[in-house]
């Protein structure tokens, strides 16, 4: 069988890191260009993708390679956004340099994860070049993943996940193979009082103090969660964290503001109950405001459910199978911190979904994120034997060739 393209997959990881493919539309930036850099490597192996635009400049990129024989369908997914870099002062290496350092790719996007993308779309190149295998590879590189995950709820809305079998979410977990993912609630509480002088607090209700026993009141909150759900072997505890707080449009310090508003980002484990949970936040919130006599009002932003595909189903099992083969070493078994697009596609789509690439789970985000070249290649080897074994190119037991 031929073997991964090690050159070419380290260096079209280098090309997708040079493209500042963060959504900034004041900067003039967005997925676009990452995205025809995606086609166009596709393009170069005789395949004919599809850019569908989900908000201007933001396209999904979609691949079918066809193995030519009856058989199911695997997806690989990726998404081609990247945070933001921040202030390039503070990485030692250009956040779009994407320079190659004692084995280490540099650069914003490295492990998060333009290195698993070049790892999908090389690995569905070496399958290809072994001959015809049965079913199809449905590559997508979706847009937005880091934010409200518009290329995965488009992709889900177009039906396109109709026929897939099994997903394989290229994101950094380090060679763990992850079935289940952390869900995400994310809360806005906008807070109205009334304005007064800040020499006489009395004449005014200040939002801001609300909110502010608001965030102690879910910290308690916080604290009954963990002691219901536990401590997950996978994912940890359940987080209730205020990450915003934000005092009306008013800079003057001795002005109390009318307004002000808090912001909500909740972790949830497969033991959480979001509707359940979304009560209790709802009494929370009231009670704060019947005490204070500032009027609360809550926008939930997202909900995104715990993903918690089975470790028997077939996608897993043949990714497990799959880096047993190729590293010799058994599959560690791990879970996803936050959510990822298979969120969308194991809640919306109702399929099997997991989640495996190279990179750190822990560096991604960061200053000086990396991802070792030798790992992104290892993943594209991985990727070729899941695929193989998945489609039915491997008989069911047996080891991969080389093994």
């Amino acid at each position: 069988m031929p073997e991964v393209d090690h050159e070419g997959v380290v260096e079209f990881t280098r090309e997708l890191v040079r493209i500042p493919s963060v959504n900034r539309p004041e900067d003039g930036l967005s997925e676009q260009p990452a995205a025809e850099a995606v086609a166009a490597r596709m393009r170069s192996f005789g395949w004919d993708p599809v850019l569908e635009e989900v908000a201007p400049g933001r396209p999904n990129v979609l691949c079918t390679v066809d193995g030519g024989l009856p058989g199911p369908t695997l997806m690989f997914e990726g998404h081609t956004d990247v945070v933001t870099e921040g202030d390039h002062g503070a990485w030692t290496h250009p956040p779009f340099g994407a320079e190659l350092v004692d084995g280490r790719i540099y650069g914003r996007g490295s492990a998060d994860m333009k290195g698993g993308l070049a790892a999908m779309v090389y690995a569905a190149d070496a399958l290809r070049r072994s001959g015809p295998f049965p079913g199809r590879v449905l590559l997508a590189a979706l847009c937005d993943e880091e934010e409200m995950m518009l290329g995965a709820k488009h992709f889900v809305a177009r039906g396109h996940h109709h026929g897939v079998d099994g997903v394989i979410v290229c994101e950094p977990e380090e060679g763990e193979v992850c079935a289940v993912s952390k869900g995400a609630i994310r809360i806005r509480v906008d807070a109205t009082g009334v304005m007064a002088h800040g020499a006489m607090p009395d004449h005014g209700r200040n939002p801001v103090t609300a909110l502010g026993r608001l965030s102690v009141r879910l910290e308690q909150l916080q604290a009954d969660l963990q002691a219901r759900t536990g401590v997950h072997p996978h994912l940890d505890r359940c987080w209730i964290t205020p990450t915003v707080l934000r005092g009306g449009d008013l800079v003057q310090v001795n002005v109390i503001p009318a307004t002000a508003t808090l912001a909500v980002d909740i972790r949830t484990t497969p033991d959480a109950d979001h509707p359940a949970l979304r009560a209790e936040i709802d009494e929370v919130v009231a009670a704060v405001a019947d005490d204070t006599g500032v009027r609360l009002a809550i926008t939930v932003l997202d909900d995104r459910p715990p993903a918690d595909t089975p470790v028997g189903a077939p996608v897993v099992r043949a990714l497990a199978d799959a880096h047993r083969d190729v590293t010799g070493a058994p599959a560690p078994f791990g879970g996803v911190p936050g959510t990822t697009d298979g969120t969308i596609l194991w809640r919306d789509g109702g399929l099997d979904t997991v989640v495996y690439g190279p990179g750190g789970k822990w560096i991604a985000h960061q200053v000086d994120e990396f991802v070792e070249a030798a790992a992104v290649v290892e993943a594209a080897e991985v990727y070729v034997a899941a695929a193989r074994r998945f489609l039915g190119a491997v008989p069911e037991g047996a080891a991969a060739a080389g093994a």
